[in-house]
């Protein structure tokens, strides 16, 4: 398969995920969240978007869009690879940082494999070519591939909600895997304006 994340990738993983015994232990389910874009935030790469972040050991975020999905399936990506056919859902774009890399968010009860991060509980986003090769193998369906993804430095999601460009809610893997994203941005906004409304 030659759609290979690329090295800066492996290179950011492997910091991110170093701890004494290996291991990164995953975010508590209330600490993923769902970015909702305002509707004033009109930059192309973000308009009316919903998005999944979760904190990363550096104090960073690391997420994916999921209301792009692109017009390809996988197997468009890699014709020779076999597995790939087994992919229903077409591959979704996850943000402008690496768009030439395929990232993988996986339903699991535990880690797939070698460079992941878990997002929540049962739930990770994979960058390594063999974990993301073995995930099409083994499970296809229980997977939403993405090309790019989105990440923020220490502070600077914060500092962006602060500033009013999203409105945050509680993730659920259920939305993730949602078939149809086409109307998820608005009925993600209506549910942030219900709960602004409870709070007042």
């Amino acid at each position: 398969m030659p759609f290979r994340p690329l090295a800066t990738i492996v290179l950011l993983l492997l910091c991110l995920c170093s701890t004494a015994n290996g291991q990164t232990a995953p975010p508590a389910d209330e600490d993923t969240i769902f970015l909702v874009a305002h509707p004033s935030f009109r930059d192309a790469g973000y308009f009316h978007t919903v998005l999944i972040a979760a904190p990363i050991p550096n104090g960073g975020h690391i997420g994916v869009i999921l209301n792009r999905p692109t017009n390809r399936s996988l197997v468009s990506f890699f014709p020779e690879h076999e597995p790939s056919k087994k992919v229903a859902e077409p591959v979704r774009y996850g943000g402008p940082f690496s768009p030439g890399a395929l990232v993988a968010v996986v339903k699991s009860e535990s880690s797939p494999g070698a460079g992941t991060l878990p997002l929540m509980k049962d739930l990770y986003i994979a960058f390594r070519a063999a974990t993301i090769d073995k995930v099409i193998e083994t499970m296809p369906n229980d997977a939403r591939y993405f090309v790019g993804y989105v990440g923020w430095r220490p502070g600077e999601l914060k500092r962006e909600i602060d500033r009013g460009l999203w409105s945050v809610l509680n993730a659920n893997r259920e939305t993730v895997f949602m078939k149809d994203t086409s109307s998820l941005w608005e009925e993600m906004l209506a549910q942030t304006r219900r709960v602004t409304a409870e709070l007042k």
